[in-house]
């Protein structure tokens, strides 16, 4: 169990990747999907997995090439989703796949998740929800170590709720945080870690437009450009200039392929009309990174997150193992600042720049 976190300088908080470095020695086998497939998934409880666990998840057939590892200790990839298990649902199995192959990984994590719903049916108890965002922390802390982040930082604002909740008028909460304030706190974690990728929300969420989300992308264009600037804010650390932001997305290519998975094997869809009525952006894709071998991080990272993850939803986890990974060879990305490849799409978040990297640190 992790301790309850000090309290935040700036509004950080930063935890390593396991409680105490611990491994995990308790662990409980998990029928996939309501006993619907043969295999098991193994769930980690107690502390979290041990860091730096190079070649976990079954990832060794699938690291990059030598040369590639060769300037990998030498790039840092950051990522800013809105709430825990945000870093799950969308892109673990590419940090799983660069923090395999050496690259620093550092997630910050924007609120604490407190307005989440217990959507375990086994977790949903008063006790749970009086203490939720101190279980929320300890679940960001075990999926974290199941992704491969190699650390977790807390940007320290209050989980606003959905659009048009009561908790939209917390004074706390990310939606009402100041602008620049919230800005600086990022760009302090920027030149701190000083990654050459940040990736974040698009403008247009997608169509889900969660306060959170919505602020995420708000604060992420400007701190990534003013993280370079000398003149600003000299307090915060030498000035870094990060090489490229990308976007997240769920591809309507993949959503109709999953969902099309679901009728093929006679199964309920869990995508409904509103999945298809969401504009696509697929045409704005840049960025296809292969995850083949990295599937995994994203099952184990959303297993982590017990009171927001019923183990038994077919959304999640519907899907036979092999069709899933049949089905998402890649994550995809939208390059939103950097120098554009001349070739489309990129299979590396990193293209371009390790050659440069090697020059700096060599």
């Amino acid at each position: 169990m992790l301790s309850s976190p000090a309290a935040p300088t700036r509004g950080e908080i930063a935890w390593p990747r396991c409680a105490a470095g611990g491994s995990s020695t308790s662990t409980t086998t998990r029928p996939w999907s309501s006993s619907r497939w043969s295999r098991a998934c193994r769930l980690p409880r107690g502390p979290a997995r041990p860091p730096n666990r190079r070649g976990a998840l079954r990832c060794a057939a699938a690291l990059a090439s030598p040369a590639m590892a060769t300037t990998a200790g030498r790039l840092c990839l950051l990522t800013v989703p809105a709430h825990p298990d945000d870093e799950a649902s969308k892109g673990a199995p590419t940090v799983a796949r660069y923090h395999a192959e050496g690259v620093r990984t550092v997630l910050v994590c924007c609120t604490g998740g407190e307005e989440g719903e217990i959507l375990n049916p086994a977790l949903d108890k008063p006790s749970m929800a009086e203490k939720l965002a101190e279980i929320r922390a300890e679940e960001l802390a075990r999926a974290a170590a199941v992704i491969g982040y190699d650390e977790v930082v807390m940007l320290g604002y209050r989980d606003s709720g959905m659009e048009g909740s009561e908790a939209n008028a917390h004074p706390d909460c990310f939606a009402n945080a100041d602008l620049d304030e919230a800005v600086s706190r990022l760009v302090s974690v920027i030149r701190r870690h000083r990654p050459q990728v940040i990736v974040t929300y698009p403008e247009d969420q997608g169509g889900y437009m969660h306060p959170d989300h919505v602020r995420v992308h708000d604060i992420s264009i400007p701190a990534f450009e003013r993280a370079g600037d000398a003149r600003y804010r000299p307090d915060l650390g030498e000035p870094w200039s990060p090489a490229k932001l990308y976007y997240t997305l769920w591809s309507r290519k993949r959503i109709e392929e999953r969902h099309q998975a679901f009728q093929d094997l006679g199964l309920e869809s869990p995508y409904n009309d509103w999945w298809f009525k969401r504009p696509s952006t697929d045409d704005q894709i840049t960025t296809q990174v292969p995850v083949d071998g990295f599937i995994d991080a994203r099952i184990e990272g959303l297993l982590a997150h017990a009171t927001q993850i019923d183990p038994e939803s077919t959304f999640w986890f519907g899907l036979p193992p092999e069709v899933e990974r049949s089905i998402h060879p890649y994550d995809d990305y939208v390059l939103a600042r950097g120098p554009r490849p001349a070739e489309l799409p990129e299979r590396d978040l990193f293209e371009g720049l390790r050659a440069e990297a090697a020059g700096e640190y060599g």
